[in-house]
């Protein structure tokens, strides 16, 4: 799926070394509600099913390729799928600083939204971003989002606990 400037693509093997090191990344386990590292095996394994459908697994994640310079620069998941009330969360994460601010992120949102409710028929979207993190904010609301709760003090940190927001976009058609 091409949108503009990048491509969202399904998972390859060779995709291993770039999904461990983010996995692995200390500095976005806090966004992912992650606690523990990943093995090189365990994301094998995932990648070995990864050719299962959304129907099967209730996720799927989706490389995003620059697509002029030829280079993954990070990743959008769905996940939480639910066909009976048709709606489901989505993650994104650039990994790459370089990529950043660019406008990478809004393309692949785009593009996302548009496979979720046109071709999965989706009703809805959810995504949950701490309140500390302003980018998120901005891209979510920049693309239709619209802040739907709290939970308070939901996050332990280093510095305290955080508030996580909830975010949602209702599909106008559906």
């Amino acid at each position: 799926m091409n949108y503009k400037e990048i491509r969202l693509r399904a998972l390859e093997p060779e995709d291993l070394e770039l999904l461990y090191d983010w996995e692995n990344n200390i500095s976005y386990w806090a966004i992912s509600n992650t606690i523990v590292p990943f093995s090189k095996y365990t994301l094998k394994r995932y990648l070995e099913d990864s050719h299962k459908n959304i129907y099967e697994t209730g996720q799927v994640r989706l490389m995003i390729d620059h697509i002029a310079d030829n280079a993954t620069i990070g990743t959008i998941d769905i996940f939480d799928f639910d066909s009976f009330h048709k709606r489901a969360g989505v993650g994104i994460l650039i990994a790459n600083e370089q990529y950043r601010r660019k406008g990478y992120a809004t393309m692949a949102l785009k593009c996302l939204i548009n496979y979720c409710f046109n071709t999965l028929l989706l009703h809805q979207l959810h995504c949950s971003i701490l309140s500390n993190n302003c980018e998120s904010i901005d891209l979510f609301k920049k693309v239709g989002f619209i802040q739907s709760g709290i939970k308070k003090e939901w996050i332990r940190s280093s510095e305290g606990y955080i508030d996580e927001f909830i975010f949602q976009m209702i599909n106008p058609e559906g």
